[in-house]
């Protein structure tokens, strides 16, 4: 079996497959990747089929050798890509033979990226899939970030024709879109007037669960306490330090904070790839535009794949 070694870890190293669903109930939030276009353009880019496994970084990739021939592509954001020494563009997939090693450097202008390799990393399901759940030591590689010495089970694949994208793929820019709720009543409106047109940025204390966002305090009409309930992936809570706080992949399945809006499923990637300290502004859309953006960008990452060719 092809193994792969991690030579260096970089930060926030594990292993990543779709999100598990169904689990709510018992408390098992979805997990899964961060940017779900990058993970699947990267999975595509080897030959990988939906559920397969793949790693999923922060800011810096490490190094990595492998035991038997396969091919790896590398997205995310802009970064150093070498095999042993020569510069590899991201976005494309390359060969990757026993002996040599894979490094990935610092990223810029994105926080999450993502390695795949032909085959998969074969770590079993659990729960149907094969996502590790960082913040409940569950799934992927022993339940937790990877270090440096570890090796992991690759599945079997061949060396195939270097693929790319034909079709290039961007991260949008403009205002994070949101809808308000699920709990817009508790909040007057000076608080939504500092939401709207106030900027807010990513502040350094972000991590799968939640990012905290620097910017004005928002203060709800009678306390910030309410009965738990649901926390959807995207949600604004707000506790009572009045701190912005949007939760994402591997948030709490209920929370007791009232929640002023929810960063659109078609935004939220996006915002999870902002630098901290980056400015920006939130824009209220409707629940209708919400569901088309999400529709329209699931349209894009298709055709984003379908791009991908062999270079002539």
């Amino acid at each position: 079996m092809n193994r792969l070694e991690v030579v260096k870890a970089g930060l926030m190293v594990s292993v990543q497959a779709r999100p598990r669903t169904g689990y709510l109930a018992a408390g098992v939030s979805p997990s899964g990747p961060m940017n779900e276009a990058a993970f699947r353009i990267a999975q595509a880019l080897v030959g990988n089929e939906d559920g397969a496994a793949a790693l999923e970084f922060a800011q810096f990739g490490g190094s990595y050798r492998v035991s038997a021939p396969c091919m790896v592509a590398v997205t995310g954001g802009a970064c150093r890509v070498t095999i042993n020494g020569r510069a590899m563009p991201l976005w494309e997939s390359h060969a990757l033979r026993p002996g040599e090693t894979l490094e990935i450097g610092p990223m810029r202008g994105a926080v999450w990226g993502y390695i795949a390799f032909s085959g998969g990393i074969a770590v079993p399901e659990l729960l149907g899939s094969r996502a590790t759940h960082v913040r409940n030591a569950m799934g992927g590689f022993e339940g937790r970030v990877l270090t440096e010495g570890d090796l992991l089970p690759l599945g079997e694949s061949a060396l195939a024709p270097p693929q790319r994208l034909t079709e290039i793929f961007h991260y949008p820019q403009g205002p994070i879109r949101i809808v308000a709720g699920p709990q817009d009543d508790r909040f007057d409106s000076r608080a939504w007037t500092l939401l709207l047109t106030e900027p807010f940025s990513v502040s350094s204390r972000r991590d799968r669960m939640a990012s905290l966002l620097d910017g004005p305090l928002l203060r709800a009409i009678g306390g910030h306490d309410i009965i738990s309930d649901a926390t959807p992936a995207g949600s604004i809570q707000v506790p009572g330090s009045g701190i912005a706080t949007v939760l994402t992949a591997e948030r709490q399945t209920t929370g007791g904070y009232p929640k002023i809006a929810t960063v659109i499923s078609a935004d939220l990637p996006r915002l999870a790839q902002m630098p901290a300290g980056k400015p920006f502004h939130f824009v209220r859309i409707s629940q209708d535009e919400a569901e088309d953006r999400l529709l329209a960008e699931r349209e894009r990452i298709e055709t984003a794949i379908r791009s991908i060719a062999t270079p002539v």
